[in-house]
């Protein structure tokens, strides 16, 4: 898939106040720091539509961009340790919770994880809260410029490892960088098939 248009078309706090459209949507979420934007700012070949922070948080509403005219990007708040209150954190983790219980037009999620780290629970119990709640995930693994092929699938067994002691699979998954442009292709094509199939 080539990305031809990316807009922004709203932010808010309130899953009602969504667009109307039944046009389908690919959330993307994880922990604060895991490189969110830029992963989006990649994969839509533009520089800022996502804002890019140095500061975790950044992101604190669902965020709607319209790619190709045809399907919905939705840039959703990290959790874990933003710099927020803890007042805010819950306002975040409701309207995150909402946004994935009562949005039908949500076709999968992508979880974003640091392919640096070691596995965390905030991660595994967000992706168990999916599973149990019946919304499709692929997982994205960011980062993987900052490590070797062999330190990559090193880590990626230990998420396999990990997982599969609850799951009966292994969740689909992406190995990403987004200053090298890797798993661009493999992202969208994905994205297009899921289209495809609608």
């Amino acid at each position: 898939m080539q990305i031809k248009s990316a807009e922004f078309v709203m932010s808010n706090s309130d899953v009602a106040k969504c667009p109307k459209s039944m046009l389908p949507e690919y959330a993307f979420i994880g922990r604060s720091n895991v490189g969110k934007s830029s992963l989006i700012n990649m994969l839509t070949h533009r520089k800022s539509l996502a804002k890019t922070s140095g500061r975790p948080g950044k992101t604190q509403l669902i965020n709607h961009f319209l790619i190709n005219k045809n399907w919905h990007l939705v840039d959703l708040p990290g959790y874990g340790y933003a710099r927020v209150s803890k007042s805010t954190k819950k306002v975040f983790q409701k309207f995150i919770t909402a946004y994935f219980s009562q949005r039908k037009q949500l076709v999968t999620a992508f979880v974003l994880v640091d392919i640096r780290h070691e596995p965390q629970p905030i991660d595994l119990e967000f992706m168990q809260w999916l599973g149990e709640n019946g919304i499709p995930f692929s997982i994205i693994f960011t980062k993987a410029d900052k490590l070797k092929p062999k330190a990559i699938d090193n880590h990626v067994e230990k998420y396999k490892h990990v997982l599969l002691e609850t799951w009966e699979d292994m969740p689909n998954y992406f190995v990403t960088s987004s200053s090298k442009e890797i798993g661009k292709d493999d992202v969208l094509n994905y994205i297009d098939e899921l289209n495809g199939n609608l």
